[in-house]
């Protein structure tokens, strides 16, 4: 997606963030336990679970709030056991789309994704149908301040291992290999940078400009509720704005 609409979706996630903290805490806390069942609560050895406190951290998440995870998803707390399920879909004009989920009830999950998508003018599809589209890379967002420099900032990020660095209108994005995510992540975060996100994430390798206000309208509205949803961990999509509504 371009820089603008990137920003956008960054700026309106962090608003809900900030007035719905319990919520995005509670979605961490669910990727938090996953991840500890996959690999077990030792960050040392659990790459994954690295990489998802690096997540809960540019989220705002208290260190408590995370340890507390990690313990009750590695059964000193109790808790319920969720499973991960990703789907894949289409929106309106063949965007493609991305659900990650987390999930106590697949049932309710699956016939609740079925119903946004048939709603809002796309369409569920099958396992890998639209997965090749995207790549998997670390990213990370530090927002734009007159006490950046940006030169070195991006010194910094490639001698730590980033791929490389993009420089937007509101921001500058940070692209790794998803193995490289955790080190590019802990070098800046020691130099001082905070971060509007971070995280690993699918990365569209091309986008579909949605021209038609109608389906702009239900793109929008399909986002909102996948994102809304309690189920819903991350939404991915290759959707991008005419430059002239940027």
């Amino acid at each position: 997606m371009s820089g603008h609409s990137k920003w956008s979706n960054i700026k309106h996630r962090k608003e809900k963030s900030d007035a719905q903290k319990g919520k995005i805490f509670t979605k961490m806390g669910r990727e938090i336990a996953i991840t500890v069942r996959q690999g077990g609560p030792d960050p040392a050895v659990n790459s994954k679970l690295k990489d998802v406190i690096a997540k809960a951290k540019a989220n705002n998440m208290p260190n408590d709030t995370i340890e507390r995870s990690i313990k009750k998803a590695s059964g000193e707390l109790g808790g319920a056991n969720y499973e991960e399920i990703v789907y894949e879909g289409y929106g309106p004009s063949g965007v493609a789309v991305i659900v990650e989920t987390a999930t106590d009830n697949k049932n309710r999950t699956a016939g609740e994704m079925r119903h946004f998508f048939d709603k809002y003018g796309g369409n569920l599809g099958t396992s890998g149908c639209v997965s090749f589209m995207f790549d998997k890379k670390g990213v990370i967002i530090v927002e734009k301040a007159d006490d950046i420099d940006e030169d070195e900032l991006m010194m910094e990020a490639l001698e730590a291992g980033a791929e490389d660095m993009a420089v937007e209108e509101d921001f500058y994005e940070i692209n790794t290999a998803p193995d490289d995510f955790h080190k590019v992540y802990s070098v800046l975060e020691e130099k001082g940078y905070t971060f509007a996100s971070a995280g690993v994430e699918m990365v569209p390798q091309t986008t579909t400009v949605l021209e038609i206000e109608d389906d702009i309208k239900k793109m929008n509205k399909l986002i909102e509720l996948l994102e809304d949803f309690d189920d819903v961990q991350n939404v991915y999509h290759n959707w991008d704005m005419p430059e002239d509504r940027e």
